[in-house]
């Protein structure tokens, strides 16, 4: 049985460049993650490929799953679990045949229609939102709310990540929309202690 984890951290070095990727990954993981989705949009192949080797062998140190953000590519190169690919991404069927049915493949939805969608081509999981409004994804639809949230996750019948605008101060409401996990950026990769920010919100999640 795949291992769909509940607390998925987004590393990121655009909005931050304090710590990088892999740093971010480690206190991570410290802090509670049991999933790091290595996201990165410019640099070389070859140098996401060579961060993500790092990544990739921590998480499995760690028993932590790894996630690569829209390259398959970068995916099959570091042996990662998985890939997390979006609506104007890599098409979700011929990133099956690329990786196997073993792989981990999730994909993003911003309303019913998209989240059916990722159900029909085989994702193993929906990453939906934003719940709230956020400012970590230039690409990010309007807010959808709880409302909308649970409706997808009374829909469609994958585990729901939510993700936006999720944080210490409203994940227990998205938990109570019961979805599967959330995925955070900012409020663990853009703080100035990661670790602790991840530990609390890890601490929050197992309160609820």
């Amino acid at each position: 049985m795949k291992k769909i984890g509940r607390f998925h951290v987004l590393t990121d070095t655009t909005l931050q460049t304090r710590y990088s990727h892999v740093e971010l990954a480690e206190f991570a993981i410290a802090g509670g993650a049991d999933t790091i989705q290595f996201r990165q949009k410019g640099g070389t192949t070859k140098q996401m490929i060579r961060v993500a080797e790092q990544i990739q062998a921590m998480c499995k140190q760690t028993g932590a799953t790894f996630i690569v953000n829209d390259r398959v590519d970068v995916a099959i190169a570091c042996h990662a679990d998985g890939v997390h690919l979006g609506q104007g991404d890599f098409p979700i069927p011929l990133a099956r045949k690329l990786l196997g049915e073993d792989a981990i493949i999730g994909g993003s939805a911003g309303n019913l229609e998209e989240a059916r969608a990722c159900f029909i081509e085989g994702a193993d999981y929906v990453g939906f939102g934003p719940v709230y409004p956020t400012a970590s994804k230039d690409d990010a639809g309007p807010a959808s709310g709880l409302a909308l949230l649970s409706q997808i996750v009374e829909t469609i019948p994958l585990p729901i990540i939510a993700i936006g605008g999720i944080t210490r101060g409203n994940v227990s409401m998205v938990l109570h929309a019961r979805v599967h996990g959330i995925a955070v950026i900012s409020e663990v990769s853009c703080q100035n202690d990661p670790k602790s920010a991840a530990k609390a919100l890890k601490c929050l999640m197992e309160s609820d």
